[in-house]
């Protein structure tokens, strides 16, 4: 896991430098322009700007009208013009409802992944979700995650809880880890890492090295 991890770091780094590139070449497509910006994040932007809606759904009805979404942009930092984020919303609201569903957004969002690529990812969350229920919890990864080779839990400074729940707050957010990991979180993860690997073969190896699968 942490050959894993040291590789996965790398390739994130080149891929910020990649999205920030070609954010200065000049973008005019709005959601490639916002899917460059959550890349110039890493591989966890996407799932943040999901989380940053999250917040303001008060209704939990997943759906944002103009305002709402605008106020989410806003408030995780990225720059849009109103005119941007006008034409970001409409492309997304194609029933022009007023609304949109920020699940679908987030698919829209996300870098595209192969069917290969999807499987290997799904493969994985169902491996990690030994319960079943759709979330990875500190629960599920017992068994599935082996800590004692982790140096902090050797040097005892970390727990084993510790050591899952610091591992399950690298799919968050920094700063807004709940220990909880979604599917859809673990997709919009992993379609980071995937935009960041152009050799099918290497993420297929990466993948299949990590969980064993």
């Amino acid at each position: 896991k942490q050959w894993y991890q040291r590789r996965v770091r790398g390739h994130e780094q080149e891929m910020r430098q990649k999205a920030s590139r070609a954010l200065r070449g000049g973008v005019k497509d709005p959601i490639e322009m916002l899917r460059l910006q959550c890349l110039s994040r890493g591989a966890s932007g996407i799932k943040g700007l999901g989380r940053a809606f999250r917040i303001m759904d008060d209704d939990s009805n997943k759906k944002l009208d103009m305002s709402e979404f605008k106020k989410g942009i806003s408030d995780y930092g990225l720059v849009l013009e109103d005119g941007e984020i006008g034409d970001l919303f409409n492309t997304i609201d194609m029933d022009r409802s007023g609304t949109i569903d920020f699940d679908e957004f987030l698919r829209h969002l996300r870098p595209p992944m192969n069917k290969g690529r999807r499987e290997l990812v799904l493969r994985a969350f169902n491996k990690l979700d030994k319960t079943g229920d759709g979330v990875i919890t500190v629960d599920d990864l017992k068994g599935v995650y082996d800590v004692t080779k982790h140096p902090k839990y050797i040097s005892g400074e970390w727990s084993e809880e510790q050591v899952f729940l610091k591992f399950l707050a690298s799919y968050d957010t920094p700063n807004q880890s709940d220990g909880l990991v979604t599917k859809e979180e673990f997709m919009n993860y992993y379609s980071g890492v995937s935009a960041s690997i152009d050799n099918d073969a290497y993420f297929d190896l990466m993948m299949r090295t990590s969980w064993r699968l």
